[in-house]
């Protein structure tokens, strides 16, 4: 059985103020969760962006490398009597 105050208080102004409120709170929750959802996607994205650069660049750095290591020393001449072959 239903009192007989609800249908006059649910017709209420406070009533609907409120029940719009509560609308608009799910409403802006709904936005809240689709622009976080959107948000994550958006890093997801430049995360694996970020480790394709990074497996390039190790490549690179690891075909560099040899090339920036110093140059062997040129061998040094000989200093004095040296003969051609053997006596």
């Amino acid at each position: 059985m239903v009192p007989s105050w609800q249908p006059i208080l649910l017709r209420s102004e406070r009533a609907i103020h409120m029940s719009v409120f509560v609308v608009r709170a799910f409403v802006r929750l709904h936005e809240h969760v689709a622009a976080n959802a959107a948000i994550l996607k958006r890093l997801a994205e430049i995360d694996r962006t970020l480790l394709e650069h990074d497996t390039a660049l190790l490549d690179l750095y690891e075909k560099l490398l040899p090339l920036l290591q110093p140059l062997p020393d040129p061998p040094k001449p000989c200093i004095g009597f040296q003969s051609k072959g053997k006596s």
